[in-house]
């Protein structure tokens, strides 16, 4: 089989690693990936130096004819079967690519799509099949009027090989920490990731329980100077290590006591399953697909989405017990192994097989 897959985005975040282990798996299953990006971007960069072949294919905007017009070419210069889109931008201009071609769409967030409903709709017709990485990203399509049985669910994976769990103390080593209490929370610093909520949290904190607490945080956004200015506003500028981006997630994660998510939108939270595949407790909001991935009092504790004294209190619970810490990151682990890429790349293959044998069945074969 042959595959595009096309991811317009410039950066690098959950969804362009989901789109890179994806197209491993595949090509460890015999299958031939494409990846049509833009060329300065960080997944072709990635992906180009694990020998995919990767197409200029910028978009300035949605629906840009260019962009449709490299696709096609694409499609058709390598003869694909199947072209799939990972980004609402990339969406926008899937129609260009040639009717034979299989197309599907895998959705990422857990709000609904926007636009109107018509629209929305019109974008939708044109694929021949839609995934959805959890529950929430599913009834996100289906409030603006896409049909909940025409959306197959699709779980984002986690390489338990590459997370898994290392000695915290030879983490730290490589990060330059000492041996004091760490949290850790992986992500673009976007204000829907909650990085705002979590430093009120940890100002509600007694200072006699604070003392000894560093947070680290990992990634980059918009977020970041207000972030710095609020963290010195609230007096936790000295706990605070700003990572930036990462090439060793594993290892902040490894080097962590307590990993967290209080993200006020997740579509499925890909930090979290790694956090969970290394082992790692975990406190993340009940909000999309993470109330779907951790089960509240099994792998971590849930809290509602933007709920500082909550997520405090939850704080204390995972920093005073220490054996539970441990319970939930062995329940964790065990939990990841059912998240793991092969097993996401085998359901998605699936969607592939399908689409492409009601193709051959002619144009009046049922979905």
């Amino acid at each position: 089989m042959r595959i595009v897959h096309v991811d317009p985005e410039i950066g690098w975040r959950g969804g362009e690693s989901q789109v890179l282990a994806l197209m491993r798996e595949l090509r460890r299953a015999g299958h031939t990936s494409f990846l049509a990006a833009p060329r300065g971007g960080e997944l072709a960069r990635r992906a180009a130096a694990d020998a995919f072949e990767v197409a200029d294919v910028p978009c300035r905007f949605g629906h840009d004819p260019v962009a449709g017009l490299a696709l096609r070419r694409l499609c058709r210069g390598q003869n694909t079967d199947v072209v799939h889109v990972h980004t609402a931008r990339a969406l926008t201009f899937v129609r260009a690519a040639p009717r034979r071609v299989v197309r599907v769409l895998t959705r990422r967030m857990d709000t609904p799509p926007r636009g109107a409903g018509p629209y929305v709709r019109w974008l939708y017709d044109g694929l021949d099949e839609i995934v959805a990485i959890s529950e929430a990203a599913r009834r996100g399509l289906v409030m603006r009027g896409i049909a909940g049985s025409g959306i197959t669910l699709v779980p984002s994976g986690v390489d338990t090989q590459v997370f898994q769990a290392r000695p915290a103390a030879m983490a730290r080593a490589e990060l330059g920490l000492d041996d004091g209490f760490w949290l850790a929370i992986v992500g673009g610093l976007h204000a829907r990731k909650g990085h705002a909520v979590l430093l009120d949290a940890l100002s509600r904190l007694d200072p006699a329980r604070r003392a000894g607490v560093g947070l680290l945080i990992a990634g980059t956004g918009p977020e970041e100077a207000r972030l710095r200015e609020r963290a010195r506003a609230l007096g936790l500028a000295p706990m605070v290590r700003w990572l930036g981006e990462v090439a060793d997630v594993g290892a902040v994660l490894s080097a962590a006591d307590l990993v967290l998510q209080p993200s006020l939108a997740e579509g499925l939270g890909v930090a979290v399953l790694e956090a969970m595949a290394c082992g790692r407790a975990v406190v993340a909001s009940a909000v999309g697909g993470l109330s779907e991935t951790i089960r509240d009092g099994r792998e971590g504790l849930l809290v509602p989405p933007g709920d500082a004294g909550a997520l405090a209190q939850a704080l204390v619970v995972c920093i005073d017990g220490p054996e539970r810490r441990i319970e939930f990151g062995a329940a964790g682990r065990a939990r990841a192994l059912e998240f793991s890429t092969a097993r996401m790349a085998a359901r998605t293959l699936s969607v592939y097989e399908r689409a492409l044998a009601r193709q051959a069945a002619g144009p009046d074969a049922s979905r």
